[in-house]
């Protein structure tokens, strides 16, 4: 495909206090989330002075991309869009529009399947297209690249980095534990095609945690979840992991090294739930504790956009890693494969 530009897309975050409670209204409407645990994820917000890390940190990819595209010779704008905070998509489709772009590739923040990691995405793209109307640029989203090499040596090079922060004395034993996202069970049941059996997400999360574990040579080691949000009733990916840092300090384990594999750079869920409660649930543990950085970051995040716009501008072959199946390219919001990645089925529906 030749394309007039690319679109990083995200989730977005509030700026400022005032931003708090709409953005997060935004992000929950329509899933039965308890009004007290949305008034709970305001408090962690206003810890914070109200302001989500996640727009900078995007700005800061975005102009590391720039470099990056400056350098390989690929001439292409990037332009900003988020799914519930501004820059709102809509609003940066029809910026693009207005600019002239026919057509543009779509760089989503998430490595995963499923449907917050991918459906949702084109969906978001099919909203856009459909507000902006006549004139609206083409827009294909590139691939998940939960396995990229890339990636997993920028996890790797991280959990070396953490590992030299814990005393000496630690690192030996110290327990190396992987967390991503938790999303409800039957959402994790349904991710992918339903001919490749479902939980793509889940599995997905499971072999980058292994190629990581790989590439800094441990055999042992866990994959635990955080930052669940919904009705108490509705079972989540476990266990949790406030929970699994119990379950060590019961077993004996000294130090942890907690990578979040599932987030490309520090967003709110990490600093909250990572860098403040787990650390404050090890340092009450007796624990030793220091979390892998993220790696929105290191150069090698945007020489990864690059490989991936150069397997569409180009025809490059994909470089991965992985064995589980790989998804999540499409025009203009159209799915990967029939009934691919179906929307978790709502409260009272």
């Amino acid at each position: 495909m030749t394309a007039d530009a690319l679109l990083l897309l995200s989730f977005g975050g509030p700026e400022k206090p005032d931003d708090v409670r709409p953005f997060l209204e935004n992000v929950t409407r329509g899933r039965g989330v308890p009004p007290e645990r949305l008034d709970e994820v305001v408090e962690h917000y206003l810890h914070f002075g109200g302001v989500s890390p996640i727009n900078r940190l995007n700005r800061d990819i975005i102009a590391a991309v720039e470099s990056e595209f400056a350098g390989a010779g690929i001439e292409l704008p990037i332009y900003f869009g988020n799914r519930n905070w501004h820059p709102m998509v809509e609003d940066t489709v029809a910026r693009m529009r207005d600019d002239g772009v026919r057509s543009a590739l779509v760089f989503p923040t998430s490595a995963w399947g499923g449907y917050s990691g991918c459906r949702q995405y084109h969906e978001d793209i099919e909203r856009a297209r459909t507000a902006v109307g006549d004139g609206a640029p083409a827009l294909v989203k590139l691939r998940q690249y939960y396995d990229h090499p890339l990636l997993i040596a920028a996890f790797a090079e991280a959990i070396v980095a953490a590992r030299e922060q814990l005393p000496a004395d630690r690192r030996a034993g110290a327990r190396l534990v992987f967390t991503a996202h938790s999303i409800p069970v039957s959402a994790d049941a349904s991710a992918g095609p339903p001919a490749d059996g479902g939980r793509l997400y889940s599995r997905q999360v499971a072999e980058a945690a292994r190629l990581c574990a790989d590439a800094v040579g441990v055999e042992d080691f866990d994959l635990v979840w955080q930052s669940r949000s919904g009705p108490p009733q509705i079972p989540w990916l476990e266990p949790d992991i406030c929970d699994h840092l119990d379950t060590l300090a019961a077993a004996g384990t000294e130090a942890v090294i907690v990578c979040p594999v599932g987030f490309v750079s520090d967003h709110l869920e990490v600093i909250w739930d990572l860098d403040t409660e787990a650390r404050d649930k090890a340092a009450e543990l007796g624990l030793g504790y220091v979390r892998v950085g993220t790696p929105g970051t290191d150069p090698r995040f945007a020489q990864l956009v690059s490989a991936l716009v150069r397997e569409q501008s180009d025809g490059a072959a994909p470089q991965r890693l992985g064995s589980e199946p790989l998804y999540g390219a499409g025009a203009n919001g159209a799915l990967c494969a029939t009934a691919c990645c179906e929307p978790p089925r709502r409260p009272g529906r």
